[in-house]
């Protein structure tokens, strides 16, 4: 999962550097014929790519002749291009089938693992279960970092600005076309095919991929066709021209692997597993004795807790009690005392007057009758 967010952080970073390389280029499209960049990356770009392609797609429409020979050039560069990179596609593909399968063997304990790591509440219970699942790959030789990621992509960059640069800066492409759309020019019923293709060749690559992985790969699956759609949408047709060729190209690859690398590659790992069988690193009881471990430690902080607690609330309550004890002593002393003897007396003689009022007052009530 960490590698998927990786390659996902990778390919956006990628594709912002694309879409900035292009509303750069933008800025002359709309002139007849802007002045090439005479130095940095895009000098050079234009000087030993963007110049060699405009000399091909000159060539191409002299031999072809048309309005559209211009466009058959920068099919035939796009298709050259895309042919050299289709081993390297091919290779990537089959390092990636074979992480897959290899994936396939360790998934009880992966799952283990996971199950295990969801109940961990302690950061040292998480570490350890980590370095176990470190230990499934590192013992079952599977390598984090199969295959080669976005090299292809990054091999292409330079391309995708030199096939720009060589319809920009130059006034006889710039102006031609293909299906009625000016290179030079946005055109959306190219860039809707090219899409097309790379829809097709993610949901190709669906079919050989495992169930639980499936859910993972739904974002990097649609990269690809988002990716080719923004770009072709805001850059030249020309350049949708090229993602075009390359989704063509990349479903043929998608075929290959699929009817020819994978099987083989099946082949080989099972072949394997029977001279060098899964290594098991982690059991259900291992990790259970790790948690129940885990949670005797979190038990015992918590009784000591509790102990010290317990111990300073006696303390709180001995202090109340002394506090109280001090008082009623206070009280027997003889200067409370006479106190009290004093507001005895008081209270005999406020009871006295009391009495005699209410016997004067019975007096006067019988005269009256």
């Amino acid at each position: 999962m960490k590698k998927s967010i990786k390659r996902l952080i990778l390919l956006a970073g990628l594709l912002g550097l694309v879409f900035l390389t292009v509303a750069c280029s933008r800025q002359g499209i709309n002139n007849s014929t802007p002045q090439p960049p005479a130095g940095g990356p895009y000098g050079f770009i234009y000087k030993y790519l963007a110049v060699p392609f405009q000399n091909l797609i000159l060539y191409t429409s002299k031999t072809i002749g048309g309005k559209e020979g211009y466009a058959w050039g920068i099919i035939i560069i796009s298709f050259i291009v895309r042919l050299l990179l289709l081993p390297l596609g091919l290779y990537q593909q089959k390092k990636s089938i074979i992480q897959q399968e290899k994936m396939k063997v360790i998934q009880p304990q992966m799952q283990l693992i996971q199950k295990y790591q969801s109940k961990a509440t302690t950061q040292q219970a998480q570490t350890q279960i980590s370095q176990l699942m470190m230990a499934v790959y590192r013992k079952n030789n599977i390598k984090l970092t199969g295959g080669i990621g976005c090299l292809p992509l990054l091999l292409q960059f330079p391309v995708f600005i030199a096939i720009y640069q060589a319809v920009q800066y130059s006034h006889e492409i710039s102006k031609a076309t293909f299906w009625g759309a000016p290179l030079a020019k946005p055109s959306l019923i190219i860039t809707i095919i090219a899409t097309l293709f790379y829809v097709i060749q993610a949901w190709m690559s669906t079919k050989t991929i495992p169930a639980e992985q499936k859910q993972q790969m739904q974002m990097m699956l649609l990269i690809s066709p988002a990716t080719t759609f923004f770009i072709s949408l805001i850059s030249s047709a020309a350049l949708a021209l090229y993602f075009l060729i390359g989704g063509i190209i990349i479903v043929i690859q998608q075929v290959i692997s699929d009817y020819i690398i994978t099987p083989r590659v099946r082949q080989q790992v099972d072949a394997n597993l029977k001279d060098h069988p899964v290594v098991t690193v982690v059991t259900e009881a291992d990790l259970k004795n790790l948690t129940s471990s885990e949670s005797a430690a979190k038990n015992s902080s918590d009784n000591q807790q509790a102990a010290l607690l317990h111990q300073r609330n006696r303390q709180r309550n001995a202090g109340k009690q002394q506090h109280v004890h001090e008082s009623l002593k206070n009280s027997t002393s003889p200067t409370a005392a006479a106190k009290n003897s004093s507001d005895n007396q008081q209270a005999v003689s406020v009871h006295q007057r009391n009495r005699q009022r209410n016997a004067g007052k019975q007096r006067h009530h019988s005269k009256n009758h």
